[in-house]
């Protein structure tokens, strides 16, 4: 990028949060510090309000706006790429909010863009095979209801059914984050119950509410957690499998769901290799096709295979 180009994007930055440190811009563009010193003066010199508060960061005057921002094709590309993604793994009225989004950045895209967009717009799917994720009714508004809450500091109460232990409760949560993973969006949360952060699925809340009740409490944050909660994880094992090539057609798509990383072909045979802390589970897929594949590793998979082998022998 030439320095054009970066003191531009530099100053679309600054618009788009309240405050921005300077080390923020160092790491975005891998430039030094000495460097965004000069940016930064070059944008006052253009005449710029830009306010600099020495270790808080840099922030622009109110009032002041650029002309309408003209978007690359690749940026315009990334942005009907996203809202496929909205529609199909966010509730409806998150979805719908993104399409009125869209609507405004196609208004200030080149007629080229245009063009280009609604040329490859049909050219662009999200399949959702695994419904985890209920549609959410408008007036719940999930997703847009948790973020209100993190950002206001407000109480959300909802209604889960957990799964593993089947059973229903109401629950007071304070809402750290949303993150989705395993194929469903999750609500990362300080329960009042327990005493304790919980993972609460979404697809699992019934209903929910936020109240009026503000928390003081000051939460870790949403990646402070999933860092403890993968380092948690730490029983993650590989598992090697070889499964017939002709067999391949019948597991191709279920292999991820268990942890797959990848695999090799050599003389009919496809060696696989996962990763999962699941062995038990992994296990039980495995025997759906265990007549036309090898386990390799671990020797625990090996075991486990046997065991179950053995059992159906006896009640045969």
């Amino acid at each position: 990028m030439n320095r054009i180009d970066r003191i531009s994007a530099i100053l679309i930055q600054l618009q788009s949060r309240k405050v921005v440190k300077a080390q923020d811009i160092a790491d975005r563009f891998e430039i030094s510090l000495r460097t965004v010193y000069r940016d930064i003066k070059t944008l006052e010199e253009a005449g710029i309000p830009i306010i600099g508060e020495t270790g808080i960061g840099y922030s622009i005057m109110d009032g002041y706006r650029l002309p309408p921002v003209m978007f690359t094709r690749e940026e315009a590309t990334a942005f009907l790429t996203a809202e496929k993604l909205v529609e199909k793994l966010t509730d409806p009225v998150n979805g719908d909010n993104y399409k009125s989004a869209m609507y405004k950045i196609k208004s200030v895209l080149r007629s080229t863009e245009k063009d280009f967009l609604e040329n490859i717009e049909n050219h662009i799917e999200v399949i959702k095979r695994n419904k985890h994720l209920k549609q959410q009714p408008p007036e719940q508004n999930a997703l847009q209801a948790i973020l209100k809450s993190v950002s206001e500091k407000r109480v959300i109460t909802i209604h889960y059914f957990a799964n593993y232990k089947q059973e229903h409760s109401k629950r007071n949560i304070e809402p750290v984050g949303v993150v989705y993973f395993e194929n469903a969006w999750h609500l990362i949360a300080y329960c009042q119950l327990r005493n304790d952060y919980r993972d609460f699925r979404l697809d699992r809340i019934s209903r929910l509410m936020l109240t009026d009740e503000s928390f003081a409490r000051q939460h870790m944050t949403l990646k402070d957690y999933l860092k403890e909660y993968f380092k948690d994880r730490n029983d993650l094992q590989t598992i090697i499998i070889k499964v017939r090539k002709d067999a391949m057609p019948h597991i191709e798509m279920q292999k991820y769901n268990n942890g797959f990383v990848s695999q090799t072909e050599e003389n009919g045979w496809v060696e696989m290799t996962f990763m999962t802390p699941y062995l038990e589970g992994f296990t039980r897929w495995y025997m759906m096709f265990a007549d036309v594949a090898i386990p390799i590793q671990p020797q625990a998979l090996k075991d486990k295979v046997r065991a179950i082998t053995d059992a159906i022998r006896c009640q045969l």
